[in-house]
């Protein structure tokens, strides 16, 4: 007999495989949104959830808000923080290095040569 032929007593199938967490407690996510807005929230991981439709859940909390959320896998993407040793800054990658360090430490900016 397999998982999907034993019934509880409610008639539900019993799911004796469960599906794994990908994120961690601690991790920084993002919820996925149909559109993409010019500021999405990032929130945290606070705790992990069992499965809700096939899909483990996590309580998630953003430090601006009061409260936790609760949501699916599927719904979150993780986010990459960069170390400051990784290439280029997001400046730098728009502006590009335009700003350097004059002789007494301020910054500056490279207007260029004339």
């Amino acid at each position: 007999m397999t998982a999907t032929n034993i019934l509880q007593r409610n008639g539900r199938p019993i799911h004796r495989d469960a599906a794994t967490h990908l994120f961690n407690v601690g991790q920084a996510v993002r919820v996925k949104d149909g559109y993409r807005r010019s500021a999405v929230p990032v929130y945290h991981i606070t705790g992990t959830l069992p499965p809700s439709g096939g899909s483990p859940q996590y309580r998630i909390r953003n430090d601006d808000e009061h409260h936790e959320r609760v949501t699916t896998q599927d719904r979150l993407e993780p986010v990459r923080i960069s170390s400051a040793d990784e290439g280029p800054t997001l400046i730098e990658k728009t502006f590009g290095k335009q700003i350097k360090p004059a002789a007494n430490g301020s910054p500056s900016q490279d207007k260029g040569k004339n």
